[in-house]
């Protein structure tokens, strides 16, 4: 077949492939796993759930059955039929095109650095702060203790993943050690305390709460592409992708809902509420009380697990969408210089340093501004940074079904389950819900108690059209800097060759 005949969503540049031959091939099926449960099971947002109670547990059962599961499926298929470095900007390349891709891969890549200046870098502070050693907000230890954790998980994700893999190992370990303790300790603390039983009625699903649930739900429970953006580095991505999915599927529900289970049961409501960010925490250190004379050094032990789950979170996502990030640049849609793989260790160096320049920026604004109408404009702005990533899925998620009717001929060695049919329920239900937490965090108060939008989802101290403002500001600013990567890398495009990677010719007849 003649290189002018082959659709150029195909194709790969001359300097992409030039660059993959740096990778070393440590990804196994082993390690697969272990990120995977890095990815997304975060311990940052589990308080928050459970501050809603009986409901924060319906929900996320719910989620669980109608967008986590055909999510893994989903993924499933595509991770191991199209198993490229680059993961899901390749899909949503081949799906559909450059530009979308390229435009959607700013999205993908952008909110993390942000989430970890923010979120996760306060939450390690506020850790070390409440259980370990005191210190003062603003002092030299608090800036020290930030900016380490921040370029800590930068130098996780710069590391071959020969050495880098095994700090989402551990972390992974840390998450499951930290679950099984605090959930037997949950169960000796009722046996000697009694527990705060949710009555019958606050079981009941309602509408503000499923609403106000959904976009927090939704970003916890994503997650299971990350791997396959290392692709060209795993040892059988054919075999290792689906097998690892649906075991992460099945262990990532129990470490959500066991934990927020306990919470629920430990804490009233009102209890978590005011303290959402540490309420994991908080319950920790409530129930380890049957510890007895233990109980310092054991609360002290759980944090250090939750930091260590804290830390390989930020390392899981940075490896991951920061290769995506890398190869969408080197494939002519961004500067070339961003696609850039170090020799050495086989990641893309360039893209890691400028997360942790940027997550650094974000962590030094969020110091330094204190109340006022300044720092509500950055929260409100951070909280839209982050809806990027959900955003980016409303394009990844459909490409499942795009890519089983234009590559029919590609092996898979998995398939969703149930044909046609199933590829296109779980699609669409994917990218429903994809499209539903983003109107709900554009539009925070949307439909709630009977108005099309009410006010008071809004965060304090934020009007409507101040917020509004805000949204489609950044929103628009994201895809200017898209549109500008995608004209800098039109040199890069400009020689495209056969990718070895995508099949173009049917494989034979299909099973």
């Amino acid at each position: 077949m003649a290189i002018q005949d082959i659709d150029q969503s195909d194709l790969i540049t001359a300097a992409a492939l030039e660059e993959k031959t740096k990778l070393k091939k440590h990804f196994g099926r082993f390690d697969i796993f272990f990120f995977l449960i890095c990815a997304i099971v975060g311990v940052d947002t589990l308080g928050q759930v459970a501050a809603s109670g009986p409901q924060g547990f319906l929900w996320l059962i719910f989620l669980c059955i109608f967008f986590f599961v055909p999510y893994g499926l989903l993924v499933a298929e595509l991770g191991s039929a199209f198993p490229e470095e680059g993961g899901p900007y390749v899909w949503t390349r081949m799906a559909w095109g450059r530009l979308p891709a390229g435009l959607n891969s700013i999205f993908f890549w952008f909110a993390n650095p942000v989430w970890i200046g923010s979120t996760l870098a306060l939450l390690v502070i506020a850790a070390l702060q409440n259980y370990v050693f005191q210190f003062e907000n603003g002092s030299w230890v608090w800036w020290t203790v930030g900016l380490v954790y921040i370029w800590f998980s930068v130098w996780s994700a710069i590391l071959s993943f020969g050495v880098g893999k095994w700090i989402p190992t551990v972390g992974a370990w840390c998450r499951i050690a930290l679950v099984g303790l605090f959930s037997i300790t949950t169960v000796l603390y009722g046996i000697q305390y009694g527990l705060h039983i949710p009555e019958a009625g606050e079981w009941s699903p309602t509408w503000i709460a499923f609403v106000a649930l959904v976009p927090l739900l939704f970003y916890n429970l994503v997650g299971f592409e990350q791997p396959s953006a290392a692709g060209d580095e795993m040892t059988n991505p054919q075999k290792d992708v689906p097998v690892s999915v649906i075991r992460g599927m099945l262990v990532s529900i129990l470490l959500y809902g066991l934990p927020i289970l306990a919470i629920i049961f430990v804490l009233p409501p009102a209890d978590i509420a005011g303290n959402g960010v540490s309420a994991f925490l908080d319950a920790v250190d409530t129930t380890f009380k049957v510890w007895g004379g233990a109980q310092d050094a054991m609360v002290k032990v759980a944090v250090v697990m939750f930091i260590l789950a804290v830390v390989s979170s930020a390392s899981a996502w940075l490896m991951g969408s920061d290769r995506a990030q890398a190869m969408a640049s080197i494939d002519g849609t961004g500067p070339r210089s961003l696609g850039h793989f170090s020799s050495k260790f086989g990641t893309p160096i360039t893209v890691n340093v400028i997360s942790g320049v940027i997550a650094t920026l974000v962590f030094a604004a969020s110091g330094v501004l204190g109340g006022g109408d300044a720092a509500a404009a950055f929260n409100v702005t951070l909280g839209v940074v982050l809806l990027f990533t959900t955003l980016s899925y409303i394009i990844i998620f459909p490409a499942l079904i795009k890519l089983r009717k234009s590559h029919p001929h590609a092996p898979r060695p998995y398939k969703v389950p149930f044909g046609m049919a199933g590829v296109w329920i779980c699609g669409l239900l994917t990218t429903g819900w994809a499209v539903f937490a983003s109107l709900f965090g554009i539009f925070p108060g949307l439909f709630a108690d009977g108005q099309l939008l009410n006010d008071d989802g809004l965060p304090d101290g934020v009007t409507r059209g101040q917020y509004e403002s805000i949204v489609f500001a950044s929103i628009a600013i994201a895809l200017v800097v898209g549109v500008i990567f995608y004209i800098v890398g039109s040199s890069t495009r400009k020689d495209l060759v056969i990718d070895p990677e995508v099949p173009l010719e049917p494989a034979g007849e299909m099973v």
